[in-house]
């Protein structure tokens, strides 16, 4: 075990949130935005205002960065800090890799396969950080449930169209 650094780096911490926040920002912009991308489609029960993804997903990678800074300062095993970081790493992938496959591709049903796989990644990511620091795994929960919304969009929107 290491021991814990009760002084937060917030360049460290800094470095983390906008490590999230630019897989986010970076598919946005490869996908060309998320504004009108459902406009095509035959809109599901249930779909917010296009206006509330951005703000949403703003603030679940800031919380994502956060907890990730967490868990790599905690008081855990090099082994399990450095398993839980990567599979945190690998669920920003996938969730990076989705919305190219939806928004990009509009490969609907291959997306609803990869945000299943990413809902079982945010699982594992969760119980990761929750054996190694409780509120860190409890900061992605909200993460977990937006993506499950999600989840059922995609499905939705493939099942209708």
């Amino acid at each position: 075990m290491k021991s814990e650094k009760n002084k937060i780096n917030f360049v460290e911490l800094f470095i983390y949130i906008i490590s999230a926040e630019l897989a986010g920002a970076l598919s946005a912009l490869l996908t060309g935005g998320f504004g009108g991308s459902f406009i095509k489609y035959r809109e599901p029960p249930l779909l917010p205002p296009a206006w509330l993804f951005p703000v949403v997903w703003t603030i679940l990678y800031a919380v994502m960065g956060i907890s990730a800074y967490m868990i790599k300062n905690s008081q855990a095993y090099e082994d399990d800090i450095r398993s839980a970081l990567k599979n945190y790493r690998t669920q920003l992938f996938v969730n990076f890799s989705w919305s190219i496959v939806f928004f990009r591709f509009e490969k609907l049903w291959l997306s609803a396969g990869i945000i299943i796989f990413l809902l079982v990644l945010i699982l594992k990511m969760i119980v990761d950080f929750r054996k190694i620091k409780i509120f860190a795994g409890n900061l992605n929960i909200p993460y977990f449930i937006w993506v499950l919304f999600a989840a059922y969009l995609n499905i939705a929107i493939a099942a209708i169209n």
